[in-house]
């Protein structure tokens, strides 16, 4: 069973949101990095481009399929992980920690799920 980290929210396309820290930090969760098996390309959204929370703004492929990453929230990018970029397996390693995928200055967030709402509808475990 794949772990859900508490102390964020999740979108239901699987990508988590920690506003802990401004800007935001968003990645996919380990129960997305586990069904699309060993990731090996991510294409980000670019520094400085605007996003809208529910629509997609980049892509992750892995060995198995090529996924749609949808942005969690509406605002500016400010900084892309480039390390998961160079080394897309640090998605599967730690999805929750090194393999983030981008920071976000939110002005909105879309419809977001508690850590327990999110493993109980997809099987993950707190």
């Amino acid at each position: 069973m794949s772990k859900v980290q508490t102390g964020l929210r999740y979108s239901e396309e699987h990508e988590w949101l920690d506003t802990g820290a401004a800007p935001a930090k968003v990645g996919v969760s380990a129960v997305a990095a586990d069904a699309l098996g060993d990731v090996v390309y991510l294409d980000l959204p670019e520094v400085g481009s605007e996003l809208t929370a529910g629509t997609t703004c980049g892509e992750i492929e892995s060995t198995k399929s090529v996924s749609d990453l949808y942005s969690p929230v509406t605002g500016t990018v400010v900084e892309v992980n480039q390390e998961a970029v160079d080394n897309p397996a640090l998605v599967n390693e730690d999805p929750y920690g090194a393999g983030w995928l981008f920071t976000v200055e939110v002005t909105s967030e879309g419809p977001l799920l508690s850590p327990e709402e999110y493993a109980s509808k997809n099987g993950g475990e707190l």
